[in-house]
């Protein structure tokens, strides 16, 4: 009866730490925008969780930003599309945003082109003002979806 309960156990431990493995979400788009390799994983996969690295307005073909804050925005959340669409998800699967702008007055400006992509029961969000980003950017987003 012991060894019985030992092997159970053994069993669940094993089969839970299988079900949890990482994968890494790396979608070629971002691959060839940086070169070989990026210093961050995109997306981390784990347990239906997706964690999507924080992205800015970028344009991943020439790494510029745009200067039109609104397509520095779309450009933003299409970034984050790929990385939801390279791990089988959709900007539906959202549950939780983090919005940095280094400009608050900047916020319904922001809102208007956000509210486009997430639609309801939209997802629990943070709006953070800060100082600066990386490049120039003056937003960055990350999002976590579970499916």
């Amino acid at each position: 009866m012991r060894y019985n309960r030992f092997l159970l156990c053994s069993l669940l431990l094993l089969s839970a730490s299988i079900a949890a493995e990482k994968k890494a979400i790396r979608p070629k788009e971002f691959v060839s925008a940086a070169g070989p390799s990026l210093p961050y994983t995109p997306g981390i996969l784990i347990d239906g969780t997706l964690y999507a690295a924080g992205q800015t307005g970028r344009d991943l073909k020439t790494n510029k930003i745009p200067e039109d804050f609104e397509t520095e925005v779309k450009t933003c959340l299409d970034n984050i599309g790929i990385v939801l669409k390279e791990a089988g998800m959709s900007f539906n699967d959202a549950v939780a945003v983090q919005v940095y702008l280094t400009d608050m007055d900047l916020f319904p400006r922001m809102n208007a082109v956000y509210s486009t992509y997430f639609k309801d029961p939209r997802p629990a969000r943070t709006t953070v003002g800060v100082a600066k980003l990386v490049g120039g950017a003056r937003i960055e987003i990350t999002v976590t979806a579970h499916k």
